[in-house]
């Protein structure tokens, strides 16, 4: 089973962070959290990645239809979208699978939510592989 969504882009890693991120705004994500993992593991693994970022993403009204069908599903949020340099000018950019997160809470109620979310996420990135 696959969990994520992913593209790759043509372009360098910071350009494809602040896409990514303009990408997110235009279907109405907000980014609530952001974690710079090649930072982190060198911190505290002494290890050295690619640079990548997980970016916690989030659209409220979504969350909060979700959070009032199932309160659990909390858990799981915000959406988590990685970026990262695969190469100068490569990058790539996946973000979790809505439809993953309802094998893991259970088909039902929150089907439509996930299905907003994954069309939300899918465009995101789609605008991003037209943009390299």
């Amino acid at each position: 089973m696959t969990y994520t969504l992913s593209t790759t882009v043509a372009m360098p890693y910071d350009a494809a962070l602040a896409a990514t991120r303009d990408a997110l705004a235009d279907q109405g994500f907000g980014i609530l959290t952001e974690i710079d993992l090649a930072a982190t593991m060198k911190a505290k693994l002494d290890v050295d990645l690619p640079p990548q970022v997980i970016l916690g993403a989030r659209r409220p009204a979504l969350a909060y239809e979700a959070i009032g069908i199932d309160p659990s599903i909390a858990a799981v949020l915000p959406c988590n979208v990685v970026v990262r340099s695969t190469g100068d000018s490569t990058t790539v950019v996946e973000a979790f699978d809505p439809d993953a997160m309802m094998g893991l809470a259970g088909a039902g109620a929150l089907d439509s939510v996930a299905a907003d979310a994954k069309q939300r996420l899918t465009a995101a990135l789609a605008a991003l592989s037209q943009e390299d």
